[in-house]
């Protein structure tokens, strides 16, 4: 690898990274996939892989930082090196995006192999999120959230915007490399209309005013003793509920396991909520435990007013932290039993009435997975409820990569969010991904406001595995140079 092509290599991650929070230049993801297609449009297909793998490796490695501070009184001052662990399995998935993107420059038709290289990128971007294994933050359309380009979302979700923004990188780099700025300019053009016209037709822009009032309630227990708190936590989140009650919510969130107990083993408890439920009149979701024959579960209790309750299980869980993959084979490997959390995942693509809307769930790394939501909005969901403990992620980056996530779920399936998050941030988000209200990080606070049904969107009829099949499609098709036979074959000598 040459020192030049490392160092433009390496700039382009710095300059990916950097779109996202905490420095958030959004306006830089263009430039920085403009490095990475220049590079790769130059390579050969293995020379793209390593280029690919080195800029993954760079990029992943500074955005998966707050690793580091998640798991750092574990292993002390080797926490910050724990982010290239992520980093090493993510890489490859830039190197994959690599190889092809100079396989389409190679055989596809001039104009058309920018379009493919970013259909591959996108593709590659997929791939990654998807599967047990999977890890999807650091979506590159993640950092639009707040820019014109959200309104993508709402028709070919976070992948679409991903393809947009490569598009315009990969042409871009195009036109530095053969000096033909026509296709660059009318590229740039397309997308600027199809930007307009996105966000002209879009729905959520034009809601009636929300009636129905919910809270999001942020207890501030910091991680440090959550787990020998649990007496303080029913205090704590018990009287916040009593107060918000004064906004007459028909829906209370609680963040995720702030009950550190198995909930539904403890008769007591469970006979407190319910009867805390029916005393402000609300539905109340609160974070436990649950256990089943041999099992642990991550869960949500949801409280009915009106007595009982039911009981959603994580279904998505974090690889190396609620479960350890491999962990028989791996058990000699030090701190596999400090990151093995041992929980099962759930099964179920839980919806559930409440007092407010039909809810869909999610526990925290889950609000990650367009394709959890996506399955719980086509069993007829009307508000996603986000449940999360982002204490683990301290003041780093991750907090706030995690709640710009949530506001691409609202966009996506044209739903309000309700996000309560143990030590912040915490809000109501409406179907356009604009904040309602937010909470502040290390804070306790209730957020009120309201919410309504929700709006339908393109991408929630049809869900992200048809974008991403889309996207190898439109890969495959442009790497078949389409060649116009001549207008009268007879003038044409034998070849």
């Amino acid at each position: 690898m040459r020192l030049r092509d490392a160092l433009v290599a390496a700039g382009g991650a710095v300059a990916l990274a950097a779109a996202f929070p905490k420095l958030g230049a959004a306006w830089l993801v263009p430039f920085g996939t403009a490095a990475l297609f220049w590079l790769w449009q130059g390579s050969s297909w293995k020379r793209a892989a390593l280029l690919g793998w080195f800029a993954g490796l760079i990029f992943f490695a500074i955005d998966f930082a707050w690793v580091g501070h998640t798991v750092g009184r574990y292993i002390g001052v080797f926490g910050p090196f724990l982010a290239f662990g992520p980093a090493l399995i993510e890489a490859p998935f830039f190197a994959l995006a690599g190889a092809l993107a100079a396989l389409a420059y190679a055989r596809a038709l001039p104009n058309l192999a920018p379009l493919a290289a970013a259909a591959a990128f996108t593709a590659c971007e997929w791939l990654r999120s998807i599967g047990v294994l999977a890890a999807p933050f650091d979506q590159l359309g993640y950092t639009q959230a707040d820019s014109p380009l959200r309104a993508i979302a709402a028709y070919a979700g976070t992948y679409g915007i991903t393809f947009v923004l490569c598009t315009l990188g990969a042409y871009l780099a195009d036109g530095l490399r053969r000096r033909a700025w026509q296709p660059p300019v009318l590229a740039t053009g397309a997308i600027a209309v199809l930007t307009v016209a996105a966000w002209s037709a879009w729905p959520a822009r034009k809601l009636p005013p929300p009636a129905i009032a919910v809270a999001a309630v942020q207890g501030n227990i910091a991680q440090s003793f959550k787990w020998n708190a649990l007496t303080l936590a029913v205090r704590r989140y018990t009287a916040m509920t009593r107060a918000a009650s004064a906004t007459r919510p028909r829906l209370v969130v609680w963040p995720e396991t702030v009950i550190t107990t198995e909930l539904d083993a403890d008769p007591v408890l469970v006979r407190h909520f319910s009867m805390l439920a029916r005393g402000v009149r609300a539905t109340v979701v609160a974070g436990s435990l649950s256990v089943g024959p041999g099992a642990l579960y991550n869960s949500l209790y949801i409280f009915s007013p009106a007595g009982g309750y039911a009981v959603y299980d994580k279904r998505q869980l974090v690889p190396f932290a609620e479960w350890f993959p491999g962990q028989a084979f791996l058990s000699w490997l030090p701190y596999v039993g400090a990151l093995n959390g041992g929980l099962i995942p759930g099964r179920v693509d839980g919806v559930y009435p409440t007092a407010a809307l039909p809810v869909a769930p999610l526990i925290c790394w889950e609000s990650a997975f367009s394709d959890l939501a996506y399955a719980q909005i086509r069993r007829g969901a009307q508000l996603l409820v986000i449940s999360t403990d982002d204490a683990w992620f301290g003041t780093t980056s991750g907090p706030y990569m995690h709640a710009q996530i949530a506001q691409l779920r609202a966009i996506e399936t044209g739903a309000y969010v309700v996000r309560a998050a143990a030590t912040g941030i915490s809000g109501i988000i409406a179907p356009d991904g604009r904040w309602q209200a937010r909470s502040r990080l290390n804070k306790r606070t209730v957020i009120a406001g309201r919410v309504g049904p929700r709006v339908r969107t393109l991408f929630s009829q049809i869900g992200p595995t048809t974008v991403g099949l889309l996207l190898a499609v439109l890969y495959v098709t442009l790497l078949v140079p389409i060649h116009t036979a001549p207008a009268d074959a007879a003038e044409w000598p034998d070849a």
